[in-house]
């Protein structure tokens, strides 16, 4: 049987497939046939994280001469849609993880990157991105947690919330205040776990992502460093945490492709075996037409997702745009295939077993991560009015 997405994989060049299968083969055989059992037990799959990092795919889009595999964005959402078609809860947070990676690569400074990014490639050293805090959300730029100079350390106090890997991971890629109020203000910091003055919340019961955890980073005037000022330079930090997120965006909405993915074809293969008044089910007109929408809204955003890497990759003027348009229309997009897909399971779709309501559970975070959706409209329409009213 193949598949849509089987052929639009189909159609890639030969190095370009054989990435996408290579992550295929790693999801189906270390990731797909433990997933409900890590989520019904709550277990954070390190070790078969730094199996996928042997792959690879611990620095997708890093250079390779700090240990990055050195593929562009347009790889890694490829990747991270396989992935997440065995798992969205753990591909998300390698996203998350590699991320991060990137950001040290791309701004830290030689000895920085010579330093961790090795570490992070191999997963060795896994890390966590903490930007948002108890009273800044979406409004990212009036964080509270400060970093002040002292001597040659910064000492950071503050709260993060809602931080994936809390208490789990090695390295914390952490947005500080050094500064005034606003964006300018702010700066990035590498903070190690095992620093004094550094702990952890209580893990948070969530809705989905269970295989991974999620609690507050609390730093109680934890000195590091001043080597470990992300750039060598104040002030940039809101830059570089934004910059990281056009990545974070599409490759969450990766994350949502494959769980959609996954959903539809478990839906299309239940209402093909299942009977009912007589007939398959997948013989009724309108079952057929709900799965011919759902086809199209997967197609339609595996299209959109891949220009977004590539306007991204490209460095093109609307980057920023083109990944919260994909972002946005992905995720809410999937979101809505894979509660579809349960639907046609009828009750067996709520059952665990079938692993559909895990899909819907771990997709239901993406419309709030790496920037709301709300938030990616405010983007998209603040450039539309831009452009419009500059015409």
């Amino acid at each position: 049987m193949t598949t849509f997405a089987d052929a639009a994989v189909a159609r890639l060049d030969g190095d370009e497939r054989v990435i996408v299968e290579t992550a295929a083969g790693f999801a189906a055989k270390k990731l797909a046939p433990f997933a409900l059992e890590w989520d019904a037990s709550n277990h954070f799959p390190v070790d078969e994280l730094r199996e996928a990092s042997e792959l690879g795919m611990g620095a997708i889009y890093c250079a390779e001469d700090a240990g990055g595999s050195g593929l562009r964005r347009l790889d890694g959402v490829r990747i991270f849609e396989q992935l997440a078609y065995a798992d969205p809860a753990v591909a998300s947070f390698l996203s998350i993880h590699n991320m991060c990676t990137w950001m040290v690569d791309k701004y830290g400074t030689d000895d920085q990157r010579s330093t961790w990014v090795p570490r992070l490639a191999t997963m060795e050293t896994v890390a966590s991105y903490c930007l948002t805090e108890p009273g800044a959300g979406s409004d990212a730029a009036a964080l509270a947690t400060r970093a002040e100079r002292s001597g040659d350390e910064y000492v950071l106090t503050g709260v993060k919330q809602f931080i994936s890997g809390a208490g789990s991971s090695d390295l914390y890629v952490i947005m500080a205040r050094t500064g005034e109020a606003g964006a300018k203000g702010i700066s990035t910091f590498l903070v190690e776990k095992g620093s004094p003055g550094l702990s952890f919340g209580a893990q948070e019961h969530k809705m989905g992502w269970h295989a991974q955890p999620t609690a507050q980073v609390i730093l109680d005037e934890v000195r590091v460093p001043a080597g470990n000022l992300l750039g060598g330079t104040e002030g940039i930090g809101f830059g570089i945490a934004m910059n990281g997120l056009n990545g974070g965006r599409i490759n969450i909405a990766a994350s949502s492709l494959g769980g959609a993915q996954a959903a539809f074809d478990k839906a299309a293969a239940y209402v093909a075996s299942r009977r009912a008044f007589g007939n398959a089910l997948i013989d009724e007109p309108t079952i057929r037409f709900t799965l011919a929408d759902m086809a199209t809204s997967l197609q339609a955003s595996r299209l959109m997702l891949w220009q977004a890497a590539s306007a991204l990759d490209d460095d093109a003027p609307d980057k920023v745009e083109q990944c919260a348009m994909a972002k946005r229309f992905v995720t809410d997009t999937c979101y809505e295939v894979a509660d579809q897909a349960l639907q046609l399971h009828g009750g067996y779709g709520y059952l665990t077993e079938y692993g559909i309501e895990k899909i819907v559970r771990d997709l239901r975070v993406h419309r709030i991560l790496e920037g709301t959706n709300e938030i990616m409209r405010v983007v998209l329409g603040r450039s539309i009015a831009t452009r419009y009213r500059d015409s």
